[in-house]
Formats: C-alpha cells, sequence, structure tokens
C-alpha cells in the first residue's frame, strides 16, 4: 500500500509541475534570471501552503508527530546543495521537474537524467574516501527542528518557541511573499 501511495502521490506530483511549467527549462532559467516570476510565486504559494496545513495537522492532533521526519544537517548537505544549485541553474532542471520533462516527452531531459545517474555513482564510488571528512560533520547538533515540537524527539534551536507555530508563520510569510511578489523584477 506504501507503495502504491507513494507511486499516486509522485504521479500527482508530476502532474502539477507539468501543468504550472515547472518541466520547461526555459520557465526555471527566466525565474532564476529574475525575468518571469510566476513559478517562483507558485513554489513559494505551495510551501506556505504545506507548513500551514502540516504544522496545523500536528498543533490540532490530527496528524501523528511520528511521521515527521527531519533530516540530518551536516555540512555535506550544504556543498551539495550549492552543486545541486549550480547544475539547476545551467541545465533548468531540478530531480523532480527533469524526471516530469522526461516523462513528457522532452529529449534533453534524458541528457539531465543520465548526469544525475553519473553524479549518484561517483559519489557511491567516492564515498568510502569521503566518510570520515568534514563533510559528514554535524551542523547545529544534526536533526533538529526551529521549535520545539512536542513530543517528536528532535531538539530544537530555539528552545523556548513552539516549532508548530513557527511553521506555520513560515507558511504565512511564504505566502506573503508569493502574493507580494511581483511578475518580473527584470527585463
Amino acid at each position: 500500500m506504501e507503495i502504491l501511495l507513494a507511486v499516486l502521490l509522485g504521479g500527482f506530483f508530476g502532474f502539477a509541475l507539468d501543468r504550472v511549467g515547472a518541466n520547461n527549462p526555459n520557465n526555471i532559467i527566466n525565474m532564476l534570471k529574475l525575468t518571469d516570476l510566476r513559478l517562483m510565486r507558485i513554489i513559494l504559494g505551495a510551501i506556505g501552503v504545506s507548513s500551514i496545513l502540516m504544522f496545523g495537522a500536528l498543533s490540532l492532533g490530527l496528524m501523528d508527530v511520528g511521521h515527521l521526519s527531519i533530516k540530518e544537517a551536516y555540512t555535506g548537505v550544504f556543498v551539495g546543495g550549492l552543486i545541486l544549485g549550480v547544475g539547476f541553474a545551467l541545465s533548468g532542471y531540478c530531480p523532480g521537474t527533469g524526471l516530469t520533462a522526461f516523462a513528457v516527452g522532452r529529449k534533453d531531459a534524458l541528457f539531465f537524467l543520465l548526469g544525475g545517474f553519473v553524479g549518484a555513482g561517483l559519489y557511491m564510488w567516492s564515498f568510502q574516501s569521503i566518510k570520515d571528512s568534514f563533510l559528514f560533520e554535524k551542523i547545529l547538533g544534526g536533526k533538529v527542528s526551529l521549535g520545539v515540537i512536542e513530543n517528536s524527539g528532535y531538539e530544537a534551536v530555539f528552545q523556548g518557541m513552539n516549532g508548530n507555530l513557527i511553521g506555520i508563520v513560515l507558511g504565512l510569510v511564504f505566502i506573503l511573499l508569493a502574493w507580494k511578489l511581483p511578475a518580473k523584477l527584470r527585463g
């Protein structure tokens, strides 16, 4: 059932990416060049709504805190993020949009996906030699949330603050940014 749910949610996500034009590298590159911010507005709005729904559901007890999974923060995450960001800017794809573009028949997405597989292979090949390096040093204790989330077992950066409230407020900020952001900053 979990695999079926993952396939259904992945299909829905891919459909949404296609409908908003996120699988078109020109739209992404124009967003990064600040010449067309419609896609950025959609992304910020979606993050905001998702944050409000998730942290609101946690606050109301509609979602079990056991479903919350915070990934570990370490130096390599930031290095990998920089590499992904450069690839994102050069290709106009990230992993999700690249798969969606390939699924709808964009041939350039095949080269992006092949590059991703090569990069993953190089990481696996080099892992033994880098696993004890500075890249795997934990940041802020590793698995942490911004504020305290009751019964989650995660440490908080800001001990005296409610993590669910922080998530809801940040969600509102993202929605406000999406609403106020102009369609273009340049061009």
